[in-house]
């Protein structure tokens, strides 16, 4: 764990930076912890009877898409290391689950569906959902379906 605390202490420390030097600082500073993590879970899975289920989690996590998606936040700065910003904002898509089972129709839960994106772009976007939601009613109705994309947040 306390490997694992570092590479968060890291990621707290550098917040911020751009996306250049996000991903420098991070193959400087985390990279080395990461490796050091892998070679200590690899140790630990030899150590553990084939079938333990610790193993094979390690073992899962070390296959090549597994592994390429668990280090990609050293290579691609724009990537964060956890996905804490997505899990909050489907908070409320959880909260809404048995209101939605009121859509009426797979048509009408479509359509709440798009909504809901939408609207959670826009806060995504530091655009207040409420006001862009009424510009565009408002200006929808003049508008060709072609110039419609443009409208998005």
């Amino acid at each position: 764990m306390a490997q694992i605390d570092t590479v968060f202490d890291i990621e707290h420390g550098i917040n911020g930076l751009k996306v250049a030097k996000l991903r420098a600082t991070r193959h400087q500073l985390s990279h080395p912890f990461v490796e050091a993590l892998r070679d200590w879970l690899f140790a630990e899975r030899d150590r553990m009877p084939k079938h333990n289920p610790v193993a094979k989690a390690i073992g899962y996590m070390f296959k090549r898409d597994c592994r390429e998606a668990f280090t990609r936040f050293l290579e691609d700065g724009r990537v964060y290391l956890t996905n804490n910003a997505a899990e909050r904002a489907l908070r409320g898509v959880a909260l809404g689950r048995k209101p939605y089972l009121f859509a009426g129709s797979e048509r009408g839960g479509d359509r709440a569906a798009h909504m809901y994106s939408m609207i959670v772009t826009a806060k995504m976007n530091d655009i207040d959902p409420q006001a862009w939601l009424a510009d565009i009613l408002a200006r929808l109705q003049d508008m060709t379906v072609t110039h419609v994309p443009g409208l998005l947040p």
